[in-house]
C-alpha cells in the first residue's frame, strides 16, 4: 500500500493534506523519516509514526447502529437524512454501508461496514441468518397465523422461507408479536402480518444472527462492536 494513502485510510488527512505532512518530513517509516508519498509499505509489518505517535491500520469497521424512524438506510438522500449522516465527522468514511435495509418508519438494529463479503454473508438466504423484530400490529395474531408463517406466503412471485411467529402478548384487538425471518423482502414482515388480515403499526428490529440490540444503545446512537459479537456474526 503506498504511505499516502495509508495516512488517508488511519484517518490523518485527504490524501492532498497527507501528501503534505509527508514533504515536511513529519512521517516516519521504521523511525527513518519518509519524504515520498509513493513509498510501498506494509500495514500489517512497518511501523508508521505521526509526530510520535505509532499509527494502526484497520482494514474493516463495524458498528452497531439503533436506526430512528424516519431515517433513510442508505449512504446518501437528497431528501432525508440517512444512516450514514449520524456518524461524526471522526467515525464517518465514504466505504462505510449499511447491511441490508430497514423501512424509513423501522425502527432498531442496523449494522454498518465496509466489510462486503461478511454484509453478503449476513443478507444471503443461503446462510440462513436469522433476523428478528419486534411488532406491535392492528388485529390479534392466532395459532392459525403462526402456522401460515411455518408454511410461507407467496409475495413477488416467489414463496418465503419458513418464519415463526410469538405471539407475545394479545390485549383486545391487537397484539405484540415478535417475528424471526432468514431473508429479508421487501416490507416482508408488514406484508406477512397484511397476508394475515392485520396491519404493523410499529416495528423494530431487536436481533441479526447472535447480534442483539440492547436497552443501553439509544434510538439515534450507534457504537464499534466487541470481538465477541463480531466473531458471534462470523461464525
Amino acid at each position: 500500500m503506498r504511505l499516502d494513502k495509508f495516512l488517508a485510510e488511519v484517518g490523518l488527512g485527504s490524501r492532498k493534506e497527507v501528501k503534505q505532512l509527508i514533504k515536511k518530513g513529519q512521517i516516519s517509516v521504521n523511525q527513518k523519516i519518509e519524504k515520498s508519498d509513493k513509498k510501498q509499505i506494509d500495514p500489517e509489518k512497518d511501523q508508521v509514526d505521526y509526530q510520535g505517535e505509532i499509527l494502526h491500520y484497520q482494514e474493516f469497521y463495524y458498528y452497531l447502529l439503533h436506526k430512528p424512524a424516519g431515517v433513510v438506510s442508505a449512504t446518501e438522500d437528497k431528501h432525508d437524512q440517512t444512516v450514514m449522516d449520524i456518524f461524526s465527522p471522526s467515525d464517518y468514511r465514504s466505504d462505510l454501508f449499511p447491511v441490508g435495509r430497514l423501512d424509513k418508519n423501522t425502527e432498531g438494529l442496523l449494522l454498518i461496514t465496509n466489510d462486503g463479503k461478511l454484509a453478503h454473508d449476513l443478507l444471503s438466504p443461503k446462510k440462513h441468518v436469522e433476523k428478528e423484530y419486534f411488532a406491535e400490529v392492528q388485529g390479534v395474531m392466532t395459532a392459525e397465523d403462526q402456522q401460515r408463517f411455518v408454511d410461507g406466503f407467496l409475495l413477488d412471485g416467489e414463496r418465503t422461507l419458513p418464519a415463526e411467529l410469538l405471539i407475545d402478548e394479545v390485549t383486545e384487538n391487537k397484539s405484540k408479536v415478535r417475528i424471526i425471518l432468514h431473508e429479508g423482502k421487501f416490507h416482508q414482515v408488514k406484508r406477512m402480518v397484511k397476508a394475515c388480515g392485520k396491519e404493523v403499526t410499529y416495528l423494530k428490529r431487536i436481533r441479526m444472527g447472535k447480534l442483539l440490540l440492547t436497552k443501553e444503545l439509544v434510538k439515534g446512537a450507534y457504537r464499534s462492536l466487541t470481538e465477541d459479537e463480531l466473531k458471534g456474526l462470523k461464525g
